[in-house]
């Protein structure tokens, strides 16, 4: 992990952010936010049908975050600028499929599917229990609040 971000890593947020808001992410990004957390592999196949818009939505915006915390977590994009840059969708995209993964990686045979967003919402949790303690646990209820 580098020690300090760079004008580099300042770059690649902002590259980052630009790509949240080309058109058809934002959509994705939209229906996302109104996803419930999934619960299981069936739960994905119903609401992400394989060739529906949902599930286009769904690998769009899964695939975008594991290529932005892959980027954190191979040291390309300094992590604690990560963290502080307004990135906790990535950890709002984590707690909705964490409960979904591990059977998901199961069927697919992957046992790395969504590996580096779920290293990096780890790490993101634990930064923020150091400058926010009480932060996730408001994050986790707010997203509960979620109607199914």
């Amino acid at each position: 992990m580098k020690n300090q971000p760079t004008y580099e890593d300042a770059n690649l947020v902002l590259r980052l952010y630009d790509l949240r808001r080309e058109d058809t992410m934002r959509k994705a990004r939209k229906w996302f936010g109104a996803l419930p957390a999934l619960q299981s592999r069936a739960d994905f196949l119903e609401r992400c049908p394989a060739g529906s818009d949902e599930n286009a939505y769904f690998r769009q915006v899964t695939s975008y975050w594991e290529m932005a915390a892959t980027f954190v977590v191979t040291g390309v994009l300094n992590r604690e600028l990560f963290y502080r840059s307004n990135n906790v969708e990535l950890l709002f995209v984590w707690e909705k499929i964490r409960r979904a993964v591990p059977e998901l990686r199961t069927v697919q045979k992957n046992p790395t599917a969504w590996g580096a967003i779920e290293e990096v919402a780890a790490g993101f949790i634990e930064y923020m229990n150091g400058v926010a303690p009480e932060w996730h646990e408001q994050f986790m209820a707010n997203i509960a609040k979620i109607p199914r």
